[in-house]
């Protein structure tokens, strides 16, 4: 090891140590502590009435409110797996699961975000974006591709766009240096919002930048995850980059008062400089997504650069989001309108999801691929856990002789969530699916892949919070130069990888094993 490379390890370590100090201080003295101190408090009281409820219970009563709560889940619209997960707990505990479902039910915080974000896509409807040129050139040269398309249109008032560029980037060290470009080019305005963004090399490079442009003139947002407060940025955070001259936000910040609506995070990642580029991806703004800081071995990420007229939807996602936790800018037309075409071929369709509608955009997305793929689909996810209507489009793809290839984690980020991915090893093994571990450290890409045609990259895991409880957004691009950059890292990052067989998931720890067979029936809820 080089004394260059040595030196920036130790630089490494000591900020980790000093971040840590740092974040547990103001977790345990912070106004983060004493908000987690009183939900604790209200969900002590909640399972006092609980038990206060069971007292009172009589088994004919108990029975009779299990079997309502049961059939109300049966009747209910969502994912299969999620109604057995509520069955099972509301038969074998109905004394706590009973009045936690209908707790639930209740979505305390829920309806209100619900409604605000109806109100604001409604405002909002006539700004978004228009190409049905695009649509009706992408039917001419690819019917399926355009039926999808235009669900989505209909699903979040995002078109497929003609006239636009996507570069691939893959690793979060190359994305960073087109991200510090492009913001030291801004000269209108910047957005961002990430689910993660703590203090280090990272944040802190462009955190200066930011800070120039914003006194300079340029319109400066940035909008966080509340969850970020609980470790990685102090509660009033947003106040310290306001004295800077940058717009501030978060979103679902921890408020003490116990809500579903905490169960909702923003884990989109989106940034547009100017309405001349966007970014999105797996990418969050700490130092572990560009290797400073080692956490599980070499920290494996993508991300893509969008130009041209496709970027006025990711300006209008950011808009939109910003608008739960802001008022709507009475100018925000002029942010759309400045995105103009570029010269490039194929086509780009962004698209966000959210947990707020019944529409599954980000699962039906993926499962479009595989339904209609020919050769080869190839994936990177860090999760891997999926229903079983995923479970079966992926191994009826593979049996239909397209080679469906998966690349997780070799080393995990979070042990429950590796037992539960590892768990479904087994079945999408013997269905044919083809699943690789990346040995050198954590894949965090969310990437499709299908027959030189066309890919997906956005911020999308395969598990079940990314498919039906968070915010999330992506770009899929078909017969762009891109899609071959995307599966030539596929197989670069194959090459790095080592196979799994079904005989090594019975060589794994019991321990393991037993975990994910557990979790299992709890994976909806996870």
């Amino acid at each position: 090891m080089n004394m260059k490379k040595r030196a920036e390890l130790e630089e490494g370590a000591v900020l980790l140590l000093n971040k840590s100090k740092r974040g547990l201080l103001r977790l345990v003295f912070g106004r983060t502590a004493v908000v987690i101190a009183l939900l604790l408090v209200q969900i002590l009281l909640l399972f006092v009435g609980f038990l206060w409820l069971g007292e009172k219970y009589v088994y004919g009563g108990s029975l009779l409110m299990a079997l309502a709560a049961a059939l109300a889940v049966m009747n209910r619209p969502g994912n299969p797996e999620a109604k057995i997960t509520w069955i099972l707990l509301i038969t074998l505990l109905p004394v706590f699961g009973v009045p936690f479902y209908c707790y639930v039910e209740l979505e305390l915080g829920h309806r209100l975000a619900r409604a605000q974000l109806a109100d604001i896509s409604k405002r909002t409807a006539a700004l978004a974006p228009r190409a049905p040129e695009a649509l009706e050139a992408l039917r001419a040269a690819d019917p399926g591709a355009a039926g999808l398309c235009a669900y989505v249109e209909r699903a979040g008032n995002q078109p497929v766009c003609r006239n636009s560029a996507v570069d691939y980037f893959p690793a979060g060290e190359a994305v960073f240096e087109a991200i510090l470009e492009e913001l030291a080019r801004a000269e209108s305005f910047i957005f961002l919002e990430y689910f993660i963004i703590e203090e280090g090399y990272m944040w802190g490079r462009i955190l200066r930048l930011l800070e120039e442009k914003a006194r300079a003139g340029v319109d400066v947002r940035v909008l966080y995850d509340g969850t970020c407060a609980v470790g990685k940025l102090p509660y009033q955070y947003p106040k310290k980059l306001e004295a800077l001259g940058i717009q501030c936000r978060m979103y679902a910040p921890l408020r003490p008062l116990v809500s579903t609506h905490y169960n909702n995070r923003d884990h989109r990642k989106i940034l547009v400089v100017d309405g001349r580029c966007a970014f999105t991806g797996g990418v969050n703004l700490a130092d572990e997504y560009i290797n400073r800081r080692i956490l599980h071995g070499h920290w494996k990420d993508t991300a893509v650069k969008i130009t041209g007229e496709a970027v006025r939807s990711f300006t209008l996602m950011f808009l939109r989001m910003w608008a739960v936790e802001a008022s709507l800018p009475e100018d925000c037309g002029r942010y759309l309108d400045a995105s103009g075409p570029v010269d490039a071929p194929g086509w780009v369709l962004p698209y966000s999801d959210s947990p707020f509608d019944q529409e599954r955009v980000g699962k039906l997305v993926y499962m479009d691929i595989l339904s209609r793929a020919s050769r080869y689909v190839h994936i990177m996810t860090p999760y891997l856990i999926i229903d079983q209507e995923l479970a079966q489009a992926l191994i009826f793809a593979a049996k239909r002789g397209v080679d469906v290839s998966i690349i997780t984690p070799a080393r995990p980020d979070k042990r429950t969530v590796f037992a539960l991915t590892r768990s479904y090893y087994r079945q999408l093994l013997l269905g044919g699916v083809r699943i690789y571990e990346y040995t050198p450290g954590f894949v965090h890409g969310k990437m499709f892949v299908s027959d030189d045609r066309t890919a997906v990259v956005g911020s999308i895991n395969l598990d079940y919070r990314s498919l039906y409880l968070h915010f999330e957004c992506a770009a899929r691009f078909w017969d762009c130069p891109a899609v071959e950059a995307v599966e030539r890292d596929m197989q670069a990052t194959l090459a790095k990888c080592s196979r799994v067989t079904p005989e090594d998931c019975r060589r794994w720890p019991l321990g393991q094993r037993l975990l994910g067979w557990v979790l299992r029936p709890l994976a909806p809820l996870t």
